[in-house]
């Protein structure tokens, strides 16, 4: 019998996800609180489930994908709660990015309910969750990552099993901090380069080919060429984030000044308008910040 597969959550990461499980032979039911984003999944083969308790009761394995931490432990959590309703020995994989300390209250509902639990956090863009060339972080019990390696394998182009226990959630925070610090320190090099005389295309062209170049730099360079900011990410997701983040350096007394600076970029964005922006926008705030007028060409000092 194929196993009956469920997925909670279809916004811009999960409906892509949730659409390559449709490619494999597992049976897929799916469930949004807004139902109308249920329809595309529909239209591939999957079945739209009534609620979440037909969902989770029925599932051998429940994936969610789900925006930040209160809503996570609204779906998951308490009598009413997903994993209340699933079976001893069915598999939660949750692909949120959330703090380790909610993640930490899953794991005791589920080892509470004897429900595999993997933490499965995913690094990647919409375009590569649709392309399923995604990379999954994942830590929980290892005999449960095999099991699923199938359905990693669908939505993924590679996957690491990182720990037992809160190490995917800490290793994913640690990447989006970097991310972020990618577009703090792009806008503040092309402050420094616009400020001085440089034109902003060659200044990126010369970045992306440089020891600095990544495939997150490569990816933007001809969006910021063109001050395109349309949100792959945004403002506001980073700034959630960045809490996150900096929650979790408190919580391990780990200091982390960096990131703290950084943080209040995101806010200085959000307050100016351009919370929904995408967050490569810090350009635009660094080239403010110097007091450049137009942040296409040249210095405003020339």
């Amino acid at each position: 019998m194929s196993r009956r597969i469920g997925w909670i959550g279809l916004g811009k990461m999960g409906a892509p996800m949730a659409r390559n499980i449709c490619g494999t032979q597992a049976a897929l039911t799916v469930f949004n609180r807004s139902a109308d984003k249920c329809k595309p999944l529909a239209d591939a083969g999957a079945e739209i489930a009534p609620n979440i308790s037909v969902l989770a009761a029925q599932s051998d394995v429940l994936f969610t994908m789900l925006s930040d931490d209160a809503a996570l432990a609204q779906i998951l959590l308490g009598e009413r709660g997903a994993v209340a309703q699933m079976r001893q020995g069915a598999i939660l994989i949750d692909m949120s990015t959330v703090s380790p300390a909610i993640s930490s209250e899953i794991a005791k509902a589920t080892d509470a309910k004897g429900v595999k639990y993997l933490r499965a956090p995913v690094s990647g863009s919409v375009a590569l969750a649709a392309a399923g060339t995604l990379t999954v972080i994942a830590s929980g019990p290892k005999d449960a990552f095999d099991e699923v390696s199938d359905l990693f394998d669908a939505m993924s182009a590679r996957q690491f099993h990182v720990g037992a226990q809160e190490e995917a959630r800490v290793l994913k925070l640690a990447v989006n901090m970097m991310v972020g610090f990618s577009a703090a320190m792009m806008g503040e090099a092309m402050a420094l380069g616009l400020k001085n005389g440089l034109d902003r295309s060659t200044m990126l062209d010369v970045i992306g080919a440089s020891a600095v170049a990544s495939p997150l730099i490569g990816y933007k360079v001809d969006a910021l060429k063109a001050r395109d900011y349309s949100p792959a990410f945004e403002v506001v997701q980073m700034a959630k984030d960045f809490n996150l983040i900096l929650e979790a350096g408190r919580n391990s007394a780990t200091p982390m000044p960096l990131a703290a600076m950084v943080r209040e970029g995101w806010s200085e964005l959000i307050a100016s308008g351009d919370g929904d922006a995408d967050f490569f926008k810090y350009i635009e705030l660094a080239t403010r910040r110097a007091g450049i007028s137009d942040a296409a060409g040249k210095g405003s000092g020339e």
